[in-house]
């Protein structure tokens, strides 16, 4: 997961934690820290969640890149599992979202909307994602 809000953070690590106990959620905060992770990567993800627009803590730490600079790193790569994108930047989010698409990903975008969205919204559709798998020609309506 590509994800810089730390109370967002939070709120995604709690609901996985909650429904799936097991289950291994890596976060990056950054572009590169993302590929980094990656590369990485024993296995295949059950699904890759991006944001777009990401922030320092303050602004002596790098430039942390953008959720295009990873979308641009992912369709060098196969698409091996499914892609869920939330951000509020919809001209960015549809921009990952469509050249994702080109490469023969399997993306999805959802607005980061309302004060529970994460539990209410990305929560069912990332699992509804995981279970249609790279298989789904089908779109989930935003």
């Amino acid at each position: 997961m590509l994800e810089d809000d730390h109370d967002r953070i939070r709120r995604f690590r709690a609901i996985v934690a909650r429904h799936h106990p097991g289950a291994v959620l890596k976060i990056a905060r950054t572009a590169p820290d993302f590929e980094t992770e990656y590369w990485s990567l024993n296995d295949t993800p059950d699904l890759i969640c991006l944001d777009h627009d990401l922030f320092t803590d303050s602004p002596d730490e790098p430039d942390p890149g953008d959720g295009r600079d990873v979308s641009a790193f992912l369709i060098t790569r196969l698409a091996k599992c499914p892609a869920l994108i939330h951000s509020t930047n919809a001209h960015a989010a549809d921009s990952m979202m469509f050249s994702m698409r080109d490469a023969g990903w399997t993306v999805d975008r959802i607005a980061p909307i309302g004060d529970d969205w994460i539990e209410s919204y990305w929560y069912p559709v990332a699992l509804e994602m995981i279970e249609r798998g790279t298989n789904s020609k089908d779109s989930i309506e935003m």
